[in-house]
């Protein structure tokens, strides 16, 4: 069986990333269809074997009965994907758009499969730094139940784009060769520098982003009054985010009890022995389909605290693989349309 897939911002660092992973992943497409915007329309792309021109997405139809999978961005999403679900196809969407409304689902395979059920057309993917975390929790969740959780991020450039990370790269030639970096995506230079916020401030102080993982956190772990606050910081890395998490639960879990469940739990790998120097970094998650998780203990001052840190490649678990998963676990459900 083979389905009609269509990648929406095929030319952008997350769809030519859902490209990659539908091929290594052998996913059964039986027809490739890359659409982007009319600037990018005429491109060649290769996928598989094949050369694939690019299609203007505003002369799309969707009428085909096919399966999306979209990040170009929330405004074209709430242009486009109504209309692609009201066609008949199914739409992944990994912008923000659709992520907060009410009846479309959140998911995450390995944490609430069951919510993709209930699609209407279009099912949301989370964003990247609210996947890894909620992957890593979802299995001590289980166990003990989430109280409390606080987290702040070492997030990679890579979530702000290919214009960010090519920016990464102009900037700290500048900067090595002596020459003053301008900067366009970032609202300061980011070689060799931090940025405390990630996406636009909002009136309670907290950014665009920070409310991101407190929401679909939420949303995800069906827990409406969780408390979950985030801290979302920009670092010069490439691909990679990093999380310092910070969680309560009800019943108590000992840091060795804490291993023993994520080392069980689907999509972990952990890597916690720091007597060999050996826990998660950016470089070794680059290019990898899992979250790991390390630095593993006891909070010191609070009986059901515990702290952890955890790292996956942004582009991979916390984007593109996240999505062809959902399309994994509607095919085995027997959920998509059929080519």
């Amino acid at each position: 069986m083979s389905y009609k897939v269509t990648l929406v911002g095929a030319t952008g660092a997350v769809g030519r990333e859902m490209a990659a992973v539908l091929a290594q992943r052998g996913f059964p497409v039986g027809e490739l269809r890359m659409l982007a915007s009319a600037r990018s329309a005429g491109k060649t792309l290769s996928w598989n074997g094949r050369e694939i021109v690019v299609a203007n997405l505003d002369e799309a139809d969707f009428s085909r009965g096919e399966i999306v999978l979209s990040s170009a961005g929330g405004k074209v999403s709430k242009v486009f994907a109504p209309r692609a679900a009201a066609a008949g196809a199914v739409v992944i969407d990994n912008t923000s758009a659709f992520r907060m409304v009410p009846d479309v689902p959140l998911v995450v395979p390995e944490v609430n499969p069951h919510a993709a059920k209930n699609h209407h057309g279009i099912i949301a993917n989370p964003n990247c730094s609210t996947i890894q975390m909620v992957v890593a929790l979802q299995p001590l969740h289980a166990y003990g139940r989430l109280t409390r959780i606080i987290v702040s991020t070492y997030q990679a450039v890579s979530g702000a784009g290919a214009r960010a990370m090519e920016e990464l790269t102009r900037e700290t030639r500048a900067h090595l060769s002596g020459a003053a970096p301008a900067h366009d995506v970032f609202p300061h230079p980011i070689p060799f520098n931090v940025l405390p916020h990630i996406g636009g401030f909002l009136p309670n102080g907290y950014t665009e982003e920070e409310m991101k993982m407190v929401n679909e956190t939420r949303k995800i772990m069906e827990v409406p009054d969780l408390a979950v606050t985030a801290t979302t910081v920009r670092i010069p890395a490439y691909r990679g985010h990093s999380e310092s998490i910070y969680i309560e639960t009800e019943k108590k879990i000992s840091a060795d009890l804490a291993r023993q469940l994520l080392s069980r739990a689907p999509g972990v790998v952990v890597m916690d022995d720091p007597t060999n120097q050996l826990y998660p970094q950016p470089i070794i998650a680059a290019g990898r389909d899992e979250t790991f998780v390390g630095r593993i203990r006891e909070d010191l001052s609070r009986p059901t605290g515990l702290n952890l840190w955890c790292v996956s490649d942004n582009l991979r678990k916390g984007a593109a693989l996240n999505a062809v998963q959902i399309a994994e676990l509607l095919a085995e459900k027997g959920w998509l349309p059929r080519g």
